[in-house]
């Protein structure tokens, strides 16, 4: 044990632990009071960002190489043909490895994991870095062992969980936090794909929600961090090789607009499949740890056809572009969704954010194809149509029209084809906006009971309750009371409301005090035959928004909050008013911090 210092009687450790504390105090309050400390955190986070995705691309592009007998370098889904066919037990392996990490997290833990998304919408950004990590390695198994997935909810939970745990050691305000988050998320994506404007964008459209100025240098600085660091060790994504000359022309634009509609058809097909995918496994009796397993199996059959259905396809990609039209391109395309269905359906982890393009360029290539045949005064170019395809396709499961554009500017290299991706782009988001309604991030929130659309911050209404809007200085009066007594405890204008209850503190009903004195009613009859509002009242978890749709409800200006709706003991009075002032003024404080204004 230390000794105590003569000079201040405390133990030598005592003293260097609050000398710590001052100075991580001093650091916070420096980080919370300038911009720019906002940017150089982002900057380390996507240094962080990027090594760990390059990590995870790297050691499943080795579990590849070692599970499925491939030649160094070489993409499982661009392989020919499996090197035996014992290797379609492969999938079947990961599936079981899967189900193993289930019974080991329902065990030791069993809350749900909290996503990019969720966090910024419902959580004001915080995420465990923990629960990050072990979503990465999920993504990592299913991937490597050739589940039909991509890596990328891999990429951005690891960046944002980064990012969220960063935050929270700075004890960052609500909208900063949900910028570094986005930027987390931005970051990982970007590394991987070597894209930083797509990564960016991802930020922008898919986590935080909006565009904002204030948001833009920590995204841009976490993003171009991350790639540059994945380009320092070794990473390398190939561009996608385009014919020289597209040679499209205005009157292009008209089947352009027309594979969009078609890439949001296929889009809400193949989430509504997934989602049937899940409820088949959830009907039938196989238990849940052993679902992967079975869905391993058929992915692995179906990979006896062709290999580019397993993974997330990046190098199946390349070689589809480029490539002639068959009928095996169809084949492709519907094994791909099957297997990719198989794969979420089950309980592998991963996301359809590559798969997503991957379809897309099958399905913009198919649409090439056959437009040729049926109408050849357009000479749209399967390649090109695969290219568009690839963006709208995404879009439409993904969400973000910018991010994805972006992407396949990147990825192509060539400028003259983002118009195109982009009109494609626009048409394939509105029409599954307008018709399904969500992307497949969002969906899957909304199949879990939430019912949020997007990232925008909605977790500041969820927090503003009943409970701690309520008044509890209210005045009550037994509802068996009568008139004369209720005037002589309260003179008229003493107060506006009065709260009737019964014997056992139970709500009885409102009676306003003016219409007490005004009653031309016997001095002895009961109050409770003025009462109003007895079947409308509030529960202390409603939040402000429910609390405002119960006001409009009952047309009234006044209501009590009552413990639940069987017992009805008497809680606390919430008057309207106060209801959309506060709203009014949490909302405006979401809207300043969104940008910045002071």
């Amino acid at each position: 044990m230390d000794a105590p210092s003569p000079e201040t009687g405390r133990a030598p450790a005592l003293d260097e632990r609050a000398a710590l504390r001052r100075l991580v105090d001093q650091a916070q309050s420096i980080v919370r009071a300038r911009e720019t400390s906002l940017v150089l955190i982002a900057a380390v986070m996507g240094v962080l960002a990027g090594v760990a995705a390059s990590l995870m691309s790297a050691t499943t592009q080795w579990m590849h190489e070692v599970l499925y007998w491939l030649a160094p370098g070489e993409r499982l889904s661009s392989s020919p043909a499996l090197a035996s066919p014992w290797l379609i037990l492969v999938p079947a392996v990961g599936g079981a490895a899967m189900g193993v990490i289930a019974l080991a997290l329902k065990r030791w833990r069993r809350h749900p994991f909290v996503d990019p998304i969720e966090a910024n919408a419902l959580h004001g950004g915080r995420m465990s870095l923990t629960d990050s990590i072990i979503v990465a390695l999920q993504t990592m198994v299913s991937n490597g062992f050739g589940a039909s997935l991509g890596l990328e909810a891999g990429y951005s939970q690891i960046g944002s969980g980064i990012a969220s745990r960063l935050g929270l050691t700075f004890k960052l305000r609500r909208n900063d936090l949900r910028i570094l988050v986005g930027a987390g998320a931005a970051a990982g994506i970007g590394a991987a794909f070597d894209a930083p404007l797509m990564g960016a964008f991802y930020g922008f459209e898919i986590v935080i929600g909006s565009y904002s100025i204030p948001a833009a240098a920590p995204v841009l600085a976490g993003t171009v961090s991350a790639v540059m660091t994945a380009r320092l060790l070794g990473a390398h994504v190939e561009p996608l090789h385009m014919p020289l000359d597209p040679n499209l022309g205005p009157v292009d634009i008209l089947p352009i607009l027309f594979l969009g509609l078609a890439a949001a058809a296929v889009a809400i097909v193949i989430m509504r499949l997934v989602t049937t995918v899940e409820t088949l496994f959830g009907m039938s009796r196989i238990p849940a740890p052993l679902r992967p397993m079975v869905a391993g199996i058929g992915i692995g059959a179906l990979a006896l056809y062709s290999p580019q259905v397993l993974s997330d396809g990046h190098g199946a990609l390349h070689t589809q572009v480029g490539s002639a039209v068959t009928a095996s391109v169809a084949i492709v395309f519907g094994l791909k969704i099957l297997a990719s269905a198989l794969s979420i359906g089950s309980g592998f982890r991963g996301g359809l954010f590559f798969a997503s393009l991957f379809l897309g360029a099958l399905m913009g290539k198919l649409y090439g194809g056959l437009l040729a045949v049926a109408f050849p005064g357009f000479h749209l170019d399967p390649s090109v149509a695969a290219v568009v395809g690839m963006g709208a396709l995404a879009v439409g499961v993904i969400g973000g029209p910018l991010t994805m554009s972006f992407l396949v500017l990147e990825m192509t290299r060539d400028i003259s084809l983002s118009g195109f991706v982009m009109a494609a782009a626009v048409v394939t988001s509105l029409t599954v906006r307008e018709t399904f309604g969500y992307s497949f991030s969002t969906w899957r929130l909304h199949l879990r009971g939430e019912t949020i659309r997007g990232a925008q911050d909605v977790g500041w209404m969820r927090d503003l309750t009943v409970a701690k809007m309520m008044r509890t200085d209210f005045p009550t009066f037994p509802q068996d009371g009568t008139l004369d007594a209720l005037r002589a405890r309260y003179a008229l204008g003493s107060t506006r409301i009065v709260v009737l209850v019964d014997a056992a503190g139970g709500y009885g009903g409102l009676l306003r005090l003016s219409e007490a004195y005004a009653s031309l009613e016997p001095g002895e009859t009961a109050v409770s035959g003025l009462a109003t509002q007895r079947d409308h009242i509030l529960l202390p978890a409603m939040n402000v928004k429910e609390a405002a749709l119960a006001f409009d409800a009952a047309k009234a200006e006044d209501l009590a909050v009552v413990d639940d709706r069987d017992n009805r003991h008497l809680l606390g009075l919430l008057g309207e008013s106060h209801v959309l002032k506060r709203y009014a003024a949490e909302l405006e404080r979401a809207r300043r911090g969104l940008g910045a204004e002071d």
